[in-house]
């Protein structure tokens, strides 16, 4: 994207205190500064995936169904950007094209040299294989089982609480285990990039929050670049460092905004108690209700 666009669709959000010391939230109207700082060092910066007008149809005997229109967009090296619109809007077909499993019917994506990791919604698991044997099947898949990788692994699992339970079975772990397990299994092939299909979709609330916090320690960990698909717009901001809002069908990139936090560091639960959370969800779930109302391709 050119730094217009960026000025045009980059919001960011400030606390100041009152005189009886109450802390209120408010649009940061100093020019931006800060965001445009980071913008420079962003443009300086080389991106490790570049988005150019990418468009992408669906065909059947039916005729033709445009999911994508002119996406644009820079990922760069250790981000954490996601993803969110209208349900049906073309997400997951966006991230289906980053993996390589669909191609752009025009436009480029440019990958330098990352390699990708793939986490879906569900953790798919086999339950005739124990936890460690499941964690380890990339590598099987791939031949790259080793003495050194295996090791590697092995640490992952003692690291991220799973070394009591390797010998189990994935019915005998709750749901957020599972999910642990499939990121590990996932990293254990040392992706660059790890593309997460909205892979909290399927737990529950409580174990959603404490798997946002897992999720988000562990990619920030090892060093990853990630991008998730999700339609829960707290879950956005709260392990987001970018979040562009895609249009209804056929989706382009209609606003992009960049979450900070003024007492950062924060684990994805705390920033949902910081006084900024709640302009950012009233900006997000207004744009993705103005998406709603207009025609598709508007």
């Amino acid at each position: 994207m050119s730094m217009d666009h960026h000025e045009k669709n980059m919001t960011e959000y400030e606390t100041c205190e009152d005189s009886n010391g109450i802390n209120h939230v408010k649009e940061n109207k100093k020019e931006h500064k800060c965001a445009e700082n980071e913008l420079i060092e962003k443009e300086e910066e080389k991106p490790v995936i570049s988005l150019k007008n990418i468009s992408f149809s669906y065909h059947s005997r039916k005729g033709e169904t445009s999911a994508l229109k002119n996406i644009s967009f820079d990922v760069y090296d250790r981000e954490f950007i996601c993803l969110v619109g209208p349900s049906g809007c073309g997400k997951s077909t966006l991230l289906s094209m980053l993996a390589g499993l669909n191609r752009p019917e025009s436009g480029e994506i440019q990958m330098y040299g990352k390699t990708t990791g793939y986490m879906l919604q569900r953790d798919y698991l086999l339950n005739w294989r124990n936890i460690y044997d499941n964690a380890a099947l990339g590598l099987e898949i791939r031949h790259k089982k080793t003495p050194e990788t295996e090791g590697r692994l092995k640490k992952m699992l003692g690291d991220y609480g799973l070394a009591d339970f390797l010998k189990k079975r994935p019915s005998e772990l709750s749901g957020g285990m599972r999910q642990r397990v499939a990121l590990i299994r996932t990293l254990a092939l040392e992706p660059d990039l790890l593309l997460l299909d909205e892979p909290f979709s399927a737990l529950d609330y409580q174990t959603r929050l404490d798997v946002c916090d897992d999720v988000a320690n562990i990619i920030k960990k090892e060093g990853k670049t990630a991008i998730l698909v999700t339609h829960d717009l707290s879950e956005a901001i709260s392990m987001g460092d970018r979040i562009l809002m895609l249009s209804g069908r056929p989706a382009t990139v209609v606003r992009e905004i960049r979450i900070t936090f003024s007492d950062g560091p924060l684990t994805p639960f705390q920033k949902r108690k910081a006084p900024e959370f709640n302009a950012y969800f009233t900006e997000l779930w207004r744009e993705l209700k103005n998406c709603q109302k207009l025609p598709a391709g508007e």
